[in-house]
């Protein structure tokens, strides 16, 4: 069932959760341990994200090194259908431009298709770690609005290969994500809604933000987007904070704002344990103020803590 259809027929705010990849090495047990728990919320969508390769560089007997490129966190396909099949949820893989072909990238919407998955969430992704901007792959998409035309394409019956007369169309939902505090490469704000515009004009179909602590951002991101003629759902993304590292972490890698009472109350904190506390009560009144503002979807990001989303979930409903 696609994202818009479960929104279109809630009668209340939805729940959905998002996942890594468990790290290459580890078991499809590692989803369900993570999952179980949060399943008695009966989320209407599980959101799987996808990650590029890493380029490393492997020494050889010789003495010399050998570059080597390696995806740490394999599997999104797979853990998609995994997710489906065992949980009977559905669930949303992210595509992203980075690292990858655009032949490798209709080959995994085929396969997708096959499964039997009709959501992706598309994106530009970030830049590789050996990078100081991004560079997409040299046969790749460099832009999300690229990518996103890609599987509007294959929507539409149209493949890579110009002989494929008459292709077998998918039905993709399409989602793309959208940045309450701006994305950081944009100059400004306006510029930044000027392409998430295109973009829905190019077929998105919902918007899921960035993480975000102040709820003010984005309701005032909301309005923005209706004012600028952006008239799809947008589902706020959310993230607990757990310990002081946070502080600075995020602000460098998300380039999100912590607002200062959130961000006193941590730096004040005796303990992690004290910390934790700290993050879910914010979760929790941030989670309460967005249903009662009427957002479709409250989407939690469980990264590492889905005993946060738990009580914070367990609270809410």
């Amino acid at each position: 069932m696609k994202v818009l259809d479960h929104i279109k027929e809630a009668k209340d705010t939805l729940i959905s959760f998002e996942i890594l990849p468990p790290l290459k090495g580890k078991g499809i047990n590692a989803i369900y341990e993570h999952l179980d728990p949060l399943m008695e919320f009966k989320p209407s969508f599980i959101n799987v994200t996808y990650h590029r390769s890493e380029t490393m560089f492997k020494k050889k007997v010789d003495g010399t090194f050998e570059k080597v490129e390696v995806r740490k966190r394999p599997g999104t396909v797979g853990i998609c259908a995994a997710i489906v099949n065992h949980y009977q949820v559905d669930a949303v893989p992210h595509l992203i431009c980075g690292g990858f072909s655009k032949r490798e990238t209709e080959d995994a919407l085929i396969d997708l298709n096959f499964l039997g998955i009709d959501n992706v969430l598309i994106l530009r992704g970030d830049a590789a770690k050996n990078e100081a901007s991004f560079e997409p792959h040299p046969d790749g998409n460099r832009y999300g609005i690229d990518l996103l035309r890609q599987v509007g394409n294959l929507n539409n019956g149209i493949y890579l290969e110009e002989d494929i007369k008459n292709g077998g169309m998918t039905n993709f939902c399409m989602g793309v994500a959208g940045y309450p505090e701006k994305h950081f490469e944009a100059p400004n704000l306006q510029t930044d809604m000027d392409f998430l515009k295109a973009k829905v004009d190019a077929g998105a179909e919902y918007i899921m933000t960035q993480m975000f602590f102040d709820n003010k951002k984005f309701i005032e991101f909301v309005q923005k987007c209706r004012d600028n003629g952006i008239d799809v759902p947008i589902i706020p993304g959310l993230k607990p904070l757990s310990n002081k590292k946070q502080l600075n972490i995020l602000p460098k890698i998300f380039h999100v704002d912590i607002p200062a009472d959130l961000s006193n109350a941590i730096t004040k904190a005796k303990t992690d344990q004290d910390v934790e506390k700290i993050g879910t009560e914010w979760l929790l009144q941030q989670s309460r103020e967005l249903k009662e503002f009427g957002v479709p979807v409250l989407h939690y990001y469980t990264v590492g803590k889905p005993k946060i989303i738990y009580n914070v979930v367990k609270e809410l409903v």
